[in-house]
């Protein structure tokens, strides 16, 4: 079992900047691929950027790419997701997962992961 837990949301200002933290459980932490997800009010839960097991490989949506850095401390079992040059449209509950099977397979799709925290209200406000 993994337990994720997220912190770091909030209000900000459109053009502003968050970072978020997922701290995980276990000692096994290194094994998975991490991935950061959100869901807006109405709509469907959105693939926002993964991160291999070993930090050297990372993709993102092309709606946050250049603007979002995703990274993970294996020592510290901790994914973070660097926003930067916030929009309204990034207003959301943003979500961490972890995933067994590694980087590989339909990433941006959250029924490939396994675990799930329990989400963190980003506010971005125009």
């Amino acid at each position: 079992q993994v337990q994720l837990i997220e912190s770091g949301g909030g209000l900000v200002q459109a053009g502003g900047s968050l970072r978020l933290s997922c701290a995980a459980s276990g000692r096994t932490f290194s094994n998975y691929a991490m991935g950061w997800f959100r869901q807006a009010p109405g709509k469907l839960r959105e693939f926002v950027a993964v991160i291999s097991e070993n930090g050297l490989r990372t993709t993102y949506a092309d709606s946050v790419k250049g603007r979002f850095t995703i990274s993970r401390d294996n020592a510290k079992n901790t994914v973070f997701l660097e926003m930067n040059s916030l929009k309204p449209e990034d207003t959301a509950v943003y979500y961490c997962a972890a995933k067994i099977g590694g980087y590989g397979g339909f990433l941006y799709r959250p029924g490939e992961y396994d675990y799930w925290g329990q989400g963190t209200q980003v506010t971005v406000s125009s």
